[in-house]
């Protein structure tokens, strides 16, 4: 099956043998527990909804099939997911190498919690160079950290070119493909070992729901997180497994027409005298334009841009948006936009800031699938204003 037809049907395939149901759609199996018939007796397929539930694992099946994996693993939040793929992989003393532009919040993980209260090292590396990776492998480096496009400068990597380092020296390679999606970009095809999603952004796509996963087609990886997700508790709740499920059967019609607008405003801003810089993989002037078209089947709908201007006018210029929600988050139908160094960003330093190239005047937008006439105009608005 083609990709638009698994995001309908895996997972969700209707029970028509006896006693089935028949439901189209998977049921919301809200039950904490299941009954058995005797002690010596497991219950039929399930026994505890924190280790397996029916409707969280008909999300796990799709998810595994969109990112041509073999097994998926949901959780409570994007975070969730991350925290539990380092604690299953490394130990206090071992190293871990990072791409130097990441969202706030992994970073916030990796350098506050996991290096200074778990003694895990970790080397920020501009990745754009995968000699840069190669340079910074340690005798005790377990696990190389991707996010390509990146958050928020979309820089990019070569994911195949990595994953022969990592192969060759034995680390294991994650990828957080929460921006590009698996259908504009499939991680595991290029050599990753695991992929990792916030699938409260595109996969959901409608702001509201909360979540995250992993998917591989290692088993020692999947037996190891699997276990540690159950030992700690971090599962994604049946009622949020049933809204990833339904946001996923339109994810390559939206991611579609995220791209035919991002691209339209990454093109409208690269013209504006007001503007500095414009960060958008599918513009020619991205300095990685080639590798873009060469790794990824689109560009997705996330756009950074610099204002020639300073701080303050540059939150006027994002409160004074209309369309535009003044919000963290992205990957939803509505656009959003943000103002890094004040939002998301806010707990990396500012001279770390400034050295990954995350200036005050930075905006992000996850740009949605409104008129795009209308998300120009209120731009243009905005943009005068200033």
């Amino acid at each position: 099956m083609k990709f638009e037809t698994r995001a309908l049907h895996i997972g969700e395939e209707p029970n028509l043998s006896e006693g089935g149901s028949g439901d189209v759609v998977s049921p919301i199996h809200l039950t904490s527990t299941f009954a058995r018939n005797k002690i010596d007796e497991p219950p039929k397929g399930y026994e505890y909804s924190r280790s397996a539930n029916p409707t969280r694992d008909a999300l796990e099946k799709r998810l595994a099939s969109l990112e041509n994996g073999k097994y998926g693993i949901a959780f409570a939040s994007g975070l969730a997911a991350t925290a539990t793929v380092i604690l299953s992989l490394m130990k206090a003393g071992d190293h871990m190498i990072a791409f130097d532009d990441l969202y706030g919040g992994t970073r916030r993980l990796f350098t506050m919690l996991f290096k200074e209260n778990f003694n895990i090292d970790v080397s920020y590396v501009d990745a754009r160079k995968a000699e840069n990776i190669a340079d910074a492998v340690k005798g005790k480096t377990r696990l190389i950290w991707l996010e390509t496009p990146t958050n928020p400068l979309l820089k990019m990597c070569d994911i195949r070119s990595i994953a022969s380092i990592a192969w060759d020296k034995k680390i294991f390679l994650a990828v957080d493909n929460t921006f590009m999606t698996p259908y504009f970009q499939l991680p595991l095809d290029l050599g990753a070992d695991l992929v990792v999603h916030s699938t409260t952004k595109y996969l959901n796509g409608h702001s509201d729901s909360v979540g995250g996963a992993v998917v591989t087609s290692d088993d020692h990886i999947h037996d190891k997180i699997r276990f540690n997700q159950n030992a700690a508790g971090a599962i994604l709740s049946p009622f949020d497994s049933y809204m990833i499920l339904r946001g996923t059967k339109t994810l390559s019609l939206r991611m579609e027409r995220h791209e035919k607008n991002a691209l339209a405003i990454a093109r409208y801003l690269e013209n504006h005298d007001k503007i500095e810089r414009v960060f958008y993989p599918g513009l020619e002037s991205h300095p990685q334009h080639q590798l873009a078209k060469k790794q990824m089947s689109g560009y997705g709908g996330m756009v950074s841009f610099e204002l020639k201007t300073d701080l303050e006018r540059a939150r006027a210029f994002v409160e004074g948006l209309k369309l535009f929600t003044l919000a963290e988050s992205l990957g939803c139908v509505e656009s959003l936009v943000e103002l890094p160094a004040l939002m998301t960003h806010s707990s990396i330093p500012p001279e770390e800031r400034e050295k990954t190239g995350i200036k005050d005047s930075l905006i992000r937008t996850s740009v949605g699938i409104e008129n795009i006439d209308d998300l120009l105009d209120d731009l243009t608005q905005s943009l005068k204003a200033i």
